[in-house]
């Protein structure tokens, strides 16, 4: 999930070494798990914006692998019957939501005359899943990196607002577990804010929010593959999700291995301080210029679109579910 680097701009000019003692301080607040993730997602921005980001470059590289790690380990708090049974009911769900945002996407691309390739990793990435299918499909569509960090500048901006309203929404809405864990797996883009928003609402609402966002992003592939027909290119390398296998193999193991049961409880918990740096990692690279580098037609397409499959999604699991 690389971006582009812009020149930062913060408030504050302070010394690089109070930079990495507040940015550490702020970390160590993570893993003693004294913040929740969207406390830890503000706290970035506030951060990035306030004082700056002193760690850009390893920015970057840590929300990869740290998401990848505590996804994989959230798997050894998981039923792999539950988890079947669960991705099962939001499959046809899911294929619905994914071919409808890339269709209302093309469209909406062309109408606000977006960049063609800003508006179709838009589109997959509210289709799918946010930025890592952004990775995924700009080496196929061969998109710039300007390209490539606006589309990935809409959705980290809609992902932190989804963490603060989504829960809120549900709560009013008084949305069951599984309801609310199904409708952020197909409406919040990314997969942090996924785990993210389901672990505030529940353990339930966890478990099925990330067995069907899992299952959702490996639609990077065949989705890939149709991109490089309709950009017309034969040579594109596709990027496969790997760790999805290791959070299926940590779910059997936690289901039909009794041992593991003795250090999965530890391994969840350090899964979830991974996610909540991840998040405030997220928020570290928010700073001002990410947000005027976006453009107005790109994020009104970001914003068309996830009101669109936010509200499919809402109505679909309320009224056909």
């Amino acid at each position: 999930m690389k971006t582009k680097q812009h020149p930062t701009t913060h408030l504050l000019e302070v010394n690089l070494y109070i930079q990495q003692a507040i940015f550490a301080l702020i970390i160590a607040l993570c893993l003693f798990s004294i913040i929740s993730p969207p406390i830890a997602l503000l706290l970035g921005v506030i951060m990035v914006n306030v004082f700056g980001n002193p760690f850009v470059e390893f920015n970057n590289k840590a929300i990869t692998y740290l998401l990848q790690f505590s996804v994989v380990g959230l798997g050894f708090g998981m039923n792999a019957t539950s988890a079947l049974s669960a991705g099962k009911e939001g499959f046809v769900l899911t294929i619905l939501s994914i071919f409808s945002t890339l269709l209302l996407g093309t469209f909406l691309g062309k109408w606000l005359k977006t960049d063609k390739k800003t508006s179709h990793l838009i589109s997959c990435g509210t289709a799918i899943c946010g930025g890592s299918a952004i990775a995924a499909i700009s080496p196929v569509i061969k998109s710039n990196e300007n390209q490539t960090s606006i589309a990935l500048g809409v959705i980290f901006i809609l992902n932190s607002i989804a963490l603060f309203v989504f829960p809120f929404i549900g709560h009013q809405l008084d949305l069951s577990q599984k309801d609310f864990g199904l409708w952020c797996a197909i409406a919040i883009h990314d997969t942090s804010s996924v785990v993210g928003a389901a672990n505030k609402y529940g353990a339930e609402a966890l478990q099925i929010a990330t067995t069907v966002k899992l299952a959702r992003a490996l639609w990077i592939i065949p989705i890939s593959l149709l991109t490089a027909v309709i950009f017309k290119n034969k040579n594109s390398k596709i990027k496969v999700p790997y760790f999805i296998g290791l959070f299926i193999l940590a779910m059997l193991l936690n289901t039909y291995v009794p041992a593991t049961t003795v250090i999965a409880p530890y391994v969840v918990t350090i899964a979830k301080i991974g996610l909540t740096i991840t998040l405030f990692l997220i928020g570290a690279t928010l700073n001002i210029n990410t947000l005027k580098s976006v453009g107005v037609k790109p994020l009104l397409q970001g914003v068309f679109l996830w009101m669109f499959i936010a509200g499919l999604a809402l109505v679909s699991i309320l009224y056909f579910h």
